[in-house]
């Protein structure tokens, strides 16, 4: 009994983690020199008590950065690490600002619960910091005749870069900001804040402008796909019957593309083929062989029937009759014939 007693003392700090009174995210991404708010979800019971935000994968071990209990700034989204408590919403958001790539990490989201016979209740979340560029949106679509807009973003050590705005497949195409930060002409304008965005702004929609183009910054960049819907007609239309289904439209889908895959699939019939075409040729070949040779040897038949002819020119019963004549080879290298 009293091994089972300090059995349960000892479970006693780890209950709250077992059921989950704080919640979080999993793993938050973000650019280097962007910022980050994270949500912390928790339990009523924990509305009047202390929330905070640390650094480090051990609860015991971790960096404290913030806490609902410290004097808050005015200014928030200036500060490095801010955290704010709504009871109303039983959520506590934690905002970092200016992230640097060294920063990624885990972190957590803690409830102080002041009693030695509890741990505190927390939930991690992991940080990324990387750089590069990416958009708000990967597809922008708009009406012929009209503008899209799209925000590219781009982390800090991007910030002095050239910014450019290219077609897929066509460097040529590129549009690039320049030492001043913006380009603008007829159906493009750029503009670059110079603090981790730069916006594209597509004037005077065309049908041809539909299709992909990256947001470059430095040797980064990123797809965007513009889609261009056809300008609504403002006329009336007569109405037409239901098409039949002869008139009906077929969907065709798009060919598939030749891969890797596909090939292989096909290689062995591909191999089969081959090898089926290649006996055919050597039989047709075999064939042919046999029936010059048959052709050549009664060619020679008749060539050496011609010279026994013609050495025996007195016969009178005719060539016929040469089967009852005796013949004897005395030389088969000169094929010499006597008759007796």
């Amino acid at each position: 009994m009293p091994r089972l007693s300090i059995l349960t003392l000892s479970l006693l700090p780890w209950i709250p983690v077992v059921l989950c009174w704080v919640t979080t995210v999993d793993e938050v991404s973000v650019l280097e020199g962007g910022s980050i708010t994270v949500p912390c979800r928790y339990d009523p019971k924990y509305a009047n008590h202390v929330k905070y935000w640390c650094s480090g994968s051990m609860r015991e071990f971790c960096t404290s950065l913030a806490r609902t209990d410290e004097t808050s700034s005015t200014n928030p989204s200036k500060d490095k690490v801010s955290i704010f408590d709504d009871p109303a919403q039983e959520m506590f958001t934690v905002t970092m600002n200016n992230l640097k790539e060294t920063q990624s990490g885990w972190y957590l989201c803690g409830v102080e619960l002041g009693n030695g016979w509890k741990a505190d209740d927390v939930a991690y979340t992991k940080v990324k910091v990387i750089h590069g560029v990416s958009v708000v949106n990967s597809m922008v679509s708009g009406e012929e005749g009209s503008s899209v807009t799209v925000q590219c973003l781009y982390s800090e050590r991007f910030r002095e870069s050239e910014k450019k705005w290219c077609r897929s497949g066509g460097w040529s195409s590129c549009l690039s900001t320049g030492s001043e930060g913006s380009y603008e002409d007829t159906s493009v304008a750029i503009s670059d804040d110079r603090t981790g965005t730069f916006t594209v702004t597509l004037k005077k929609l065309q049908m041809r402008d539909a299709g992909w183009y990256l947001c470059s910054a430095g040797q980064q960049q990123v797809a965007v796909q513009v889609q261009v819907r056809p300008r609504a007609s403002t006329t009336t239309e007569p109405v037409t019957s239901p098409p039949t289904p002869s008139q009906s439209a077929v969907y065709l889908p798009p060919p598939k593309p030749i891969t890797k895959e596909s090939w292989n699939s096909h290689r062995y019939m591909l191999e089969s083929i081959a090898v089926c075409s290649s006996l055919l040729l050597l039989v047709g070949l075999a064939v042919l062989a046999r029936k010059l040779w048959i052709l050549h040897k009664e060619d020679s038949e008749l060539r050496h029937f011609k010279e026994m002819k013609e050495r025996f020119p007195d016969n009178p019963s005719g060539m016929s009759d040469l089967q009852y004549v005796p013949i004897a080879f005395h030389n088969k290298a000169t094929m010499d014939v006597r008759a007796y």
